[in-house]
This record gives C-alpha cells, sequence and structure tokens, in this order.
C-alpha cells in the first residue's frame, strides 16, 4: 500500500481536477496532526468567495478518493481572507497588500515582518515597511501571507453599527 504522501499528493491532484471542473480554484491539500487527532484538510475558493453548499458538495465528491489516507476528520473549505501565499498567481493577487512575513531564522534579529509586498520574482519576495525596502528568498520563509489588522477591522465595524 502507498504511503500517505503518496496517496495525499493522489488526492491533491484528484482535487485539483474536480475543482477547476467545477469552477473553482484548488488551493491545497494537507495533512496536519492536532491534539484531537489527525486533519485532512482540502482548501477550495472561487471568484467573490465559495459557499457553504459548494464546499460540503465538493466534500461529498472528494470523501470517496480520501479512503486509503490515513486521516480521523477530514474538512473541505475556504482558504480564508489570510490564506497563505504559496503559488505565483496568489503573490500576484496580494501585490501592494500589507502582509506578515515569518521566517524559519531571524534576519536582523526579528523572524516577523510587516509590510506592503512590492515584488515576487525568481523566488525572492519583496515588502517595504517602515524601515525600507527588504527582500527575503523563498527558501527561508515558512509562512506568507496577508495581514488582517483585527483591532482596525473591529474599530471599522464599529462605524457600521
Amino acid at each position: 500500500m502507498p504511503n500517505n504522501t503518496a496517496l495525499l499528493a493522489r488526492l491533491a491532484s484528484a482535487a485539483a481536477r474536480m475543482a477547476e471542473e467545477n469552477g473553482f480554484e484548488y488551493v491545497d491539500t494537507e495533512l496536519v496532526k492536532e491534539p484531537s487527532g489527525r486533519f485532512l484538510r482540502v482548501y477550495i475558493d472561487k471568484q467573490g468567495g465559495i459557499t457553504l453548499n459548494e464546499l460540503e458538495q465538493f466534500h461529498k465528491r472528494i470523501r470517496p478518493l480520501a479512503d486509503d489516507i490515513d486521516y480521523d476528520y477530514m474538512e473541505v473549505s475556504s482558504p480564508g481572507a489570510d490564506r497563505p501565499l504559496k503559488k505565483p498567481r496568489d503573490f500576484e493577487r496580494a501585490m501592494g497588500l500589507t502582509v506578515e512575513v515569518r521566517l524559519y531564522k531571524p534576519m536582523d534579529g526579528a523572524k516577523q515582518f510587516i509590510g506592503t509586498l512590492t515584488g515576487f520574482e525568481n523566488g525572492v519576495i519583496e515588502i517595504e515597511d517602515a524601515s525600507g525596502k527588504r527582500s527575503f528568498e523563498q527558501k527561508s520563509v515558512a509562512q506568507i501571507r496577508p495581514f488582517v489588522d483585527v483591532d482596525k477591522e473591529l474599530d471599522d465595524s464599529k462605524d457600521l453599527l
């Protein structure tokens, strides 16, 4: 029997095809161990947002293809507003937005930087923050995602009340 890595790659490929057939964007598949068990997650999205009904229908279609994978819980969900940037298309969409960059190892005494995404080319991520322009090799970045300022969002929502 193939290992989980090979099975997960096969599931990811099937999920990508199925997403495209349904007009969705395939984002990622992951198998992560958490205190309550192993979670198999498939992330999909679409322009304008994906509905709960669409997620449920996708889950029903993809579920039988995951039978050989060793997991406790399966989720199909949207990656959310703060979805990690992984593919070139993700970086294109996020250009000009404020992003949070987390590094594997400290650079200039810090492992986290927040700034405006100004470039992504040949595996080099560029941001501009209060200190100026910074460049990061993609392989040194543990995670990069749009920065959501929760306090600002809460303040803005108070104006709507």
